[in-house]
């Protein structure tokens, strides 16, 4: 059995495995996340044009100093929910990217499922 060089590459080789599955088109749009080890943004895009849509990350000045990194995420997801639905998106298909359904990726799900949006 070979081993992974390291967790970032496993991660990779998870995201890769996952998108051969999982796209999004104009109707259903897919909710990518990226987290870093201080941040988390996540945009939603439609991959049939190859275009972004809308787009929420933590570094915004009005996200900022929002408590733990947990609640910064559920912060992002609701400003991301309220901007996809005034751009008119309320279905998404939600890419996790290789990280694990835990902790801040929850948390973003969470808070955009509750601000509206539906996977």
């Amino acid at each position: 059995m070979t081993q992974v060089a390291s967790r970032g590459a496993a991660r990779q080789k998870r995201h890769d495995r996952i998108r051969l599955r999982l796209s999004g088109d104009a109707g259903r749009p897919r909710l990518a996340v990226f987290r870093s080890l201080k941040h988390i943004s996540a945009q939603v895009i439609d991959d049939a044009s190859g275009k972004t849509l809308v787009a929420a990350t933590s570094l915004e000045k009005s996200l900022r100093e929002t408590g733990p990194k947990s609640a910064e995420a559920a912060a992002v997801g609701k400003l991301l929910a309220q901007r996809a639905k005034a751009a008119g998106v309320t279905k998404v298909v939600f890419d996790r990217a290789g990280y694990r359904y835990h902790g801040r990726i929850k948390s973003l799900a969470d808070a955009a499922r509750e601000a509206g949006l539906e996977f």
